[in-house]
Protein backbone atom coordinates (compact mmCIF):
# COMPACT_ATOMS: atom_id res chain seq x y z
CA UNK A 1 0.00 0.00 0.00
CA UNK A 2 1.66 3.32 -0.99
CA UNK A 3 2.38 6.13 1.54
CA UNK A 4 0.32 8.55 1.80
CA UNK A 5 2.43 11.87 1.60
CA UNK A 6 2.22 14.58 3.92
CA UNK A 7 1.17 18.01 3.11
CA UNK A 8 0.24 19.21 -0.63
CA UNK A 9 2.69 21.17 -3.32
CA UNK A 10 1.81 24.28 -3.73
CA UNK A 11 -0.26 25.47 -6.65
CA UNK A 12 0.55 28.48 -7.30
CA UNK A 13 3.57 30.58 -8.74
CA UNK A 14 5.09 32.24 -5.12
CA UNK A 15 6.97 34.51 -7.08
CA UNK A 16 4.19 35.75 -9.44
CA UNK A 17 1.70 36.18 -6.69
CA UNK A 18 3.71 38.10 -5.10
CA UNK A 19 4.31 40.62 -7.90
CA UNK A 20 0.73 40.68 -8.15
CA UNK A 21 0.42 41.79 -4.48
CA UNK A 22 3.06 44.21 -5.11
CA UNK A 23 0.61 45.70 -7.84
CA UNK A 24 -2.28 45.69 -5.05
CA UNK A 25 -0.48 47.34 -2.58
CA UNK A 26 1.04 49.97 -5.52
CA UNK A 27 -2.40 50.62 -7.26
CA UNK A 28 -4.16 51.45 -3.99
CA UNK A 29 -1.86 51.87 -0.82
CA UNK A 30 -1.86 49.09 2.50
CA UNK A 31 -4.61 50.63 3.98
CA UNK A 32 -7.29 50.43 1.46
CA UNK A 33 -5.66 47.14 -0.56
CA UNK A 34 -8.09 44.33 1.49
CA UNK A 35 -6.83 40.49 2.19
CA UNK A 36 -10.13 40.21 -0.59
CA UNK A 37 -8.15 42.06 -2.92
CA UNK A 38 -4.97 40.18 -2.96
CA UNK A 39 -6.38 36.67 -2.97
CA UNK A 40 -8.15 37.56 -6.09
CA UNK A 41 -5.08 39.42 -7.71
CA UNK A 42 -2.98 36.56 -6.53
CA UNK A 43 -5.39 34.01 -7.53
CA UNK A 44 -5.00 32.59 -4.37
CA UNK A 45 -7.29 31.71 -1.41
CA UNK A 46 -6.58 33.21 2.14
CA UNK A 47 -5.49 29.80 3.76
CA UNK A 48 -2.79 30.01 0.94
CA UNK A 49 -1.62 33.12 1.56
CA UNK A 50 -1.68 33.38 5.90
CA UNK A 51 -0.12 29.74 4.86
CA UNK A 52 2.75 31.40 2.36
CA UNK A 53 3.32 35.16 3.53
CA UNK A 54 1.81 35.17 7.04
CA UNK A 55 -0.79 37.80 7.44
CA UNK A 56 -1.51 41.17 5.46
CA UNK A 57 1.67 43.01 6.90
CA UNK A 58 3.94 40.17 6.90
CA UNK A 59 3.05 39.97 3.17
CA UNK A 60 3.63 43.88 2.48
CA UNK A 61 6.86 43.92 4.31
CA UNK A 62 8.12 41.15 1.70
CA UNK A 63 6.23 43.24 -0.97
CA UNK A 64 8.66 46.26 -0.22
CA UNK A 65 11.75 44.06 -0.11
CA UNK A 66 11.39 42.74 -2.76
CA UNK A 67 10.11 46.20 -4.92
CA UNK A 68 13.32 47.85 -3.36
CA UNK A 69 15.55 45.27 -5.40
CA UNK A 70 13.18 45.52 -8.88
CA UNK A 71 10.96 48.93 -9.46
CA UNK A 72 12.66 50.92 -6.78
CA UNK A 73 16.13 49.90 -7.74
CA UNK A 74 17.30 52.24 -9.63
CA UNK A 75 17.83 55.07 -6.61
CA UNK A 76 20.33 52.48 -5.56
CA UNK A 77 22.04 52.08 -8.46
CA UNK A 78 22.33 55.89 -9.17
CA UNK A 79 23.99 56.41 -5.86
CA UNK A 80 26.42 53.40 -6.45
CA UNK A 81 27.03 54.44 -9.89
CA UNK A 82 27.33 57.95 -9.88
CA UNK A 83 30.71 59.45 -9.03
CA UNK A 84 29.24 62.48 -7.04
CA UNK A 85 26.02 63.63 -5.35
CA UNK A 86 24.89 66.35 -7.91
CA UNK A 87 25.12 63.59 -10.56
CA UNK A 88 23.37 60.87 -8.37
CA UNK A 89 20.69 63.06 -7.72
CA UNK A 90 20.58 64.26 -11.48
CA UNK A 91 19.82 60.58 -12.35
CA UNK A 92 17.77 59.90 -9.85
CA UNK A 93 15.16 62.25 -10.94
CA UNK A 94 15.51 62.15 -14.13
CA UNK A 95 15.41 58.18 -13.96
CA UNK A 96 11.75 58.29 -11.39
CA UNK A 97 10.37 60.61 -14.33
CA UNK A 98 10.79 57.62 -16.51
CA UNK A 99 9.50 55.14 -13.84
CA UNK A 100 6.68 56.70 -12.44
CA UNK A 101 5.15 57.37 -15.56
CA UNK A 102 5.92 53.37 -16.76
CA UNK A 103 2.54 51.96 -17.96
CA UNK A 104 3.53 48.51 -17.11
CA UNK A 105 2.99 49.10 -13.14
CA UNK A 106 1.08 51.49 -11.22
CA UNK A 107 2.48 55.19 -11.73
CA UNK A 108 4.30 56.89 -8.67
CA UNK A 109 6.52 55.24 -5.60
CA UNK A 110 4.96 52.29 -4.02
CA UNK A 111 7.05 53.25 -0.50
CA UNK A 112 5.32 56.92 -0.80
CA UNK A 113 1.93 56.24 -2.27
CA UNK A 114 1.19 53.09 -0.20
CA UNK A 115 1.56 55.58 3.03
CA UNK A 116 -1.61 57.73 1.74
CA UNK A 117 -4.43 57.36 4.59
CA UNK A 118 -2.19 54.52 6.41
CA UNK A 119 -3.48 54.54 9.92
CA UNK A 120 -1.69 51.56 10.67
CA UNK A 121 0.92 52.80 13.11
CA UNK A 122 3.75 49.79 12.52
CA UNK A 123 3.50 50.65 8.99
CA UNK A 124 3.33 54.56 9.13
CA UNK A 125 6.54 54.37 11.10
CA UNK A 126 8.12 51.78 8.47
CA UNK A 127 7.33 53.81 5.72
CA UNK A 128 8.50 56.85 7.57
CA UNK A 129 11.20 54.75 8.68
CA UNK A 130 12.09 54.15 5.06
CA UNK A 131 11.80 57.75 3.38
CA UNK A 132 13.66 59.19 5.74
CA UNK A 133 16.55 56.61 5.52
CA UNK A 134 16.81 57.88 1.50
CA UNK A 135 17.06 61.26 3.01
CA UNK A 136 20.01 60.53 5.31
CA UNK A 137 21.86 58.81 2.46
CA UNK A 138 21.13 62.09 0.30
CA UNK A 139 22.95 64.38 3.17
CA UNK A 140 25.88 61.74 3.81
CA UNK A 141 26.48 62.21 0.24
CA UNK A 142 26.15 65.84 -0.42
CA UNK A 143 28.24 66.28 2.94
CA UNK A 144 31.53 63.76 1.79
CA UNK A 145 31.33 66.19 -1.28
CA UNK A 146 31.07 69.41 0.35
CA UNK A 147 34.32 67.83 2.33
CA UNK A 148 36.00 66.87 -0.82
CA UNK A 149 35.61 70.19 -2.62
CA UNK A 150 33.17 68.93 -5.12
CA UNK A 151 30.58 71.63 -3.52
CA UNK A 152 31.05 74.82 -2.27
CA UNK A 153 31.59 75.05 1.43
CA UNK A 154 29.11 76.75 2.31
CA UNK A 155 26.60 74.18 1.00
CA UNK A 156 23.89 73.17 3.79
CA UNK A 157 24.10 69.20 2.82
CA UNK A 158 20.29 69.06 4.54
CA UNK A 159 18.49 71.55 3.32
CA UNK A 160 20.13 70.28 -0.22
CA UNK A 161 18.75 67.01 0.93
CA UNK A 162 15.37 67.87 1.70
CA UNK A 163 14.99 69.91 -1.23
CA UNK A 164 15.79 66.82 -3.72
CA UNK A 165 13.68 64.41 -1.69
CA UNK A 166 10.28 65.98 -1.82
CA UNK A 167 11.49 66.75 -5.69
CA UNK A 168 11.17 62.89 -5.82
CA UNK A 169 7.97 62.83 -3.36
CA UNK A 170 6.33 65.47 -5.34
CA UNK A 171 6.97 63.80 -8.76
CA UNK A 172 5.83 60.50 -7.26
CA UNK A 173 2.20 62.33 -6.78
CA UNK A 174 1.97 64.14 -9.84
CA UNK A 175 2.67 61.35 -11.68
CA UNK A 176 -0.53 59.62 -9.77
CA UNK A 177 -2.17 62.52 -10.75
CA UNK A 178 -1.74 62.57 -14.66
CA UNK A 179 2.07 64.17 -15.10
CA UNK A 180 3.81 62.43 -18.12
CA UNK A 181 7.21 61.30 -18.41
CA UNK A 182 8.43 64.76 -20.27
CA UNK A 183 6.99 67.46 -17.65
CA UNK A 184 8.35 65.27 -15.14
CA UNK A 185 11.62 65.46 -17.18
CA UNK A 186 11.37 69.25 -17.22
CA UNK A 187 10.86 69.36 -13.39
CA UNK A 188 14.17 67.19 -12.66
CA UNK A 189 15.94 69.58 -14.91
CA UNK A 190 14.16 72.71 -13.35
CA UNK A 191 15.53 71.09 -9.56
CA UNK A 192 18.96 69.99 -10.93
CA UNK A 193 19.44 74.50 -10.88
CA UNK A 194 19.04 74.71 -7.86
CA UNK A 195 21.87 72.85 -6.99
CA UNK A 196 25.42 74.32 -6.99
CA UNK A 197 27.51 73.36 -9.43
CA UNK A 198 30.46 71.08 -8.90
CA UNK A 199 33.71 72.34 -8.49
CA UNK A 200 37.09 69.99 -9.17
CA UNK A 201 39.25 69.64 -6.09
CA UNK A 202 41.44 72.83 -5.27
CA UNK A 203 39.39 75.12 -7.43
Amino acid sequence: MATKQRGRPRSFDRGKALEQATMEFWRHGYEATSVADLTRAMGIGAPSLYAAFGDKRALFEEVLSVYGATHGAFMTRAFAEEPTARRAVARLLREAAAEFTDPAHPYGCLVISAAANCTTEAIKVDLRERRNANLAAFESRIAADIAAGHLPEGTDARVLARFSGAVFQGMSQQARDGAGRAELEAVAEAAMLAWPEERTRGR
